[in-house]
């Protein structure tokens, strides 16, 4: 008798079934990026026709300057910013410190289109006008929370000791910060870079509600194209956004499992 090896179980068939409906219609729409033709129901061909039509949109190009120069400065903004509030939250106080934590997972458990219309209501109580920098202060505003919640893990991870045995010796509290304590949180602080950066790529809601005429990033132009009809121009734009992500994901991930295989 035959025994059947490597059968699948009834868990892991149920997985691939639910990636496959998760990720079956990104599937689509990067096979009819590179279809020839307008259509995305039949097939004229491999070609990259709107790939080409793509970078040649300035539109789309005016888009993508936005998109990378908002996911870059947030990114290194929230970083800096996320860094010095994660030190001084995981010195404060234990009470005070759930309070500052509660507050600070606000912004991550708040729906989008709340923090969108708070914040476009905050600039315009300020009389400030809606563009790059109202952009920019919104981005920063939502990725601050995630950068701290990737720090903090690490700061507690460092032994009390050490900082303390550094100050005995006669280290000021900046040599500290310098030398002990930015050399083990370093990781965090990048994964946190790279987080805040997918999440800025990625934003379309908050990006809506807070930017002004003459300046939109890749989501937002995505959906004014869209409303229009088909464009095939959109399913390279989508195709490029996801890939962009994705391979963000796969080296925080990668950066994640080297850690902690290094600390076992």
């Amino acid at each position: 008798m035959v025994k059947l090896r490597n059968r699948p179980s009834l868990s892991q068939i149920y997985i691939l079934l639910v990636l496959l409906f998760l990720y079956a219609p990104i599937g689509v729409l990067i096979i009819f990026s590179f279809n020839n033709l307008r259509s995305t129901s039949v097939w004229g061909g491999f070609s990259l026709r709107w790939y080409g039509e793509l970078f040649q949109d300035r539109q789309i190009l005016s888009a993508l300057y936005y998109t990378l120069s908002i996911a870059i400065l947030s990114s290194v903004i929230s970083a800096a910013a996320g860094t010095i509030a994660a030190i001084g939250i995981h010195r404060m106080h234990p009470i005070a410190r759930k309070v500052i934590l509660a507050i600070n997972n606000v912004p991550v458990l708040n729906p989008d289109i709340v923090t969108g219309v708070s914040l476009m209501t905050l600039f315009t109580a300020l009389r400030l006008r809606l563009g790059f920098t109202t952009l920019l202060l919104s981005h920063v505003t939502f990725n601050i929370p995630y950068v701290v919640l990737c720090i903090l893990p690490r700061l507690r991870q460092i032994p009390k000791e050490v900082t303390e045995a550094a100050m005995d010796l006669g280290a000021t509290p900046m040599y500290v910060f310098f030398h002990v304590i930015l050399p083990e949180i370093r990781s965090a602080i990048f994964t946190g870079f790279l987080i805040a950066f997918t999440l800025s790529v990625d934003d379309f809601v908050i990006s809506f509600f807070t930017t002004g005429s003459g300046v939109n990033n890749l989501p937002i132009v995505v959906y004014s194209m869209a409303r229009r009809g088909i464009n095939p121009k959109i399913n390279a734009v989508s195709t490029l956004l996801f890939i962009t992500v994705f391979c963000l994901l796969m080296i925080i991930n990668k950066r994640d499992t080297n850690i902690q295989k290094l600390e076992v």
